[in-house]
């Protein structure tokens, strides 16, 4: 159970964030009706989401890949559950996920993506120490400046999404 009741009934200025938000997912998760007791993040966190999932160059299968295994690697059910199910509505079969989950190395992936998938966990994990031949080995794989800052904003809204989720005990709605 949620240590804080999502919020079901929006002041007007949470209706019209929350019909934005229906509108991209059908539905609004439990996500931004616990943020909507907050409205400005409510909004912030809505707008982080378009410019990181619905907008720039990386593909929605890498992006969501990306958000299952940093969810994955914190340990944020929530998250793997939500994203998991976004993998399956974008067409990517049960048998892909369970190669993602085992081993994205392995998985249907380019080597540019498969480096910047590495690259977004280990930042994930241990952002301290990354060393330069991560870097190079980056760049040979062809990855942009934009497509690494890129695939490191998928990793840090996940990280942020998965320690609030996590930490109130959000019910899961997927």
């Amino acid at each position: 159970m949620s240590r804080i009741v999502p919020v079901s009934s929006p002041h007007q200025n949470v209706a019209a964030i929350f019909k934005e938000i229906e509108g991209a997912f059908g539905r609004v998760p439990n996500l931004f009706k616990t943020y909507a007791h907050h409205p400005p993040l409510l909004q912030a966190n809505w707008n982080k989401v378009k410019a990181v999932m619905m907008e720039g160059s990386l593909s929605q299968k890498m992006k969501q890949t990306i958000a299952v295994l940093v969810s994955r690697d914190n340990g944020c059910s929530y998250c793997i559950a939500a994203h998991t199910a976004a993998l399956r509505s974008i067409g990517v079969t049960d048998e892909e996920i369970s190669a993602i989950e085992e081993d994205p190395d392995k998985a249907e992936f380019s080597v540019k993506e498969k480096a910047l998938i590495r690259f977004a966990r280990k930042a994930n994990r241990d952002p301290l120490r990354i060393p330069a031949e991560e870097f190079a080995s980056l760049r040979g794989a062809g990855a942009t400046d934009a497509e690494i800052v890129e695939a490191l904003g998928v990793m840090e809204l996940f990280t942020a999404f998965n320690k609030f989720l996590d930490s109130l005990e959000v019910e899961l709605d997927f």
